[in-house]
């Protein structure tokens, strides 16, 4: 985040490195604050816990939930077990992006004064440095927040040299036969010649089957060249195109960096 809390809030995923364990529990330092937080015991795994050190261990790195704040004596309470596998991972994610997006915005700036002027103006529009940088990267006009236009060149110069654009891809299998026992298999290439002109890879699995593979900025764009693809197809009254089952997505629409 640009502007740095003081505090979590009830219920928020924290980054965490254990510093000390009790018997009944562990304090532990918030990573993205300047505090320290307590793990009950109960609050390390499901079941009973005989021996914690089994369970965690000095200098360990992990992600909790809070689970009780008092913001007047600054006690926070965490749980570990309140935290998903998924839950887990996109807390680490989110934190990795935002750093890197961190230290995009500190190469672009020519000393410490200049960098506070700059993240001072970001704050007015932006809460992380990652939203800053996801909007720069795709040009919606964010650089005219800084006043300091030789910052905002470098900038956008760093985040184009820096980011390259996602690919998200999409692949179906699908079955293709026809009805023309003559002029069948000539057919049939045509009709996947054009699916082919018109950017969907396509793949021989072994007759009737097919894969179709599109790729694009963002699920919609390649999902919409594999509807084109069936268009074409359809448009062949001999071929028979059975309704396609998807068989791998890769890609994100999200995380840029």
């Amino acid at each position: 985040m640009i502007v740095k809390k003081e505090m979590p809030n009830p219920g928020e995923f924290v980054l965490i490195k254990i510093s000390k364990i009790a018997p009944h529990g562990a304090y532990c330092k918030l990573i993205e604050y300047d505090l320290e937080a307590y793990l009950p015991i109960a609050e390390v795994s499901s079941g009973w816990i005989k021996n914690i050190h089994e369970f965690i261990k000095e200098g360990q790195q992990d992600v909790a939930k809070v689970i009780y704040l008092d913001k007047d004596k600054r006690t926070i309470d965490i749980s570990l077990k309140k935290v998903s596998t998924k839950e887990k991972k996109d807390k680490i994610t989110e934190y990795s992006l935002e750093k890197r997006a961190e230290g995009i915005f500190a190469q672009a700036a020519s000393s410490q004064e200049e960098r506070a002027e700059a993240a001072a103006r970001a704050a007015t529009q932006f809460s992380t440095y990652y939203d800053l940088i996801e909007t720069v990267f795709s040009k919606k006009n964010s650089l005219e927040i800084f006043p300091n236009k030789e910052f905002a060149r470098r900038l956008q110069e760093i985040v184009d040299k820096t980011i390259k654009p996602k690919k998200y891809t999409v692949s179906y299998d699908t079955t293709i036969s026809t009805t023309d026992t003559k002029e069948g298999i000539k057919i049939i290439k045509k009709a996947l010649g054009e699916v082919e002109e018109s950017g969907v890879e396509v793949l021989y699995v072994g007759a009737p089957k097919y894969r179709l593979t599109a790729t694009g900025p963002s699920y919609i764009d390649a999902e919409s060249k594999i509807k084109g693809a069936e268009k074409i197809i359809s448009r062949y009254r001999q071929v028979n195109f059975v309704v396609k089952t998807q068989v791998e997505v890769n890609g994100k629409d999200k995380n840029i960096l």
